[in-house]
């Protein structure tokens, strides 16, 4: 159902550089470039990743509440994930653990920019 999500940047070297390290770790792969753009992907999946200059030339901020949730094939890709993220630079927002009940395991950060991701997998 979802197409692809997509997150602003004030640096769009700096991120790219972020996220093709720590996608890479899903299997995803630069799928589509421009100048003020980027879309990652992985083979078999129809959901995709960008980050984008803002259109309006104004500043990217990080929207209050927005996060976008990457799902992983178990927890130790979770913990890979999270590690990675802040191995590049990232900031921790919640170290991966079991949340509420019903299988969900979960990490939080931010990237570079400050934008809040999620990678979690149910069990």
């Amino acid at each position: 159902m979802i197409g692809y999500t997509s997150l602003g940047t004030r640096n769009l070297e700096r991120a790219a550089a972020f996220y093709d390290a720590l996608l890479a770790l899903m299997g995803a792969v630069r799928t589509l470039e421009a100048e003020d753009f980027i879309v990652w992907g992985a083979p078999g999946q129809s959901s995709m990743f960008s980050i984008h200059v803002p259109f309006d030339g104004r500043p990217a901020s990080v929207g209050n509440g927005v996060m976008v949730a990457l799902a992983a094939a178990d927890p130790s890709k979770v913990a890979a994930m999270h590690a990675k993220a802040l191995e590049l630079g990232g900031t921790d927002e919640g170290e991966p653990g079991s949340r509420g009940s019903g299988g969900f395991f979960a990490a939080y950060f931010r990237d570079l920019d400050g934008n809040k991701l999620n990678v979690h997998t149910m069990s």
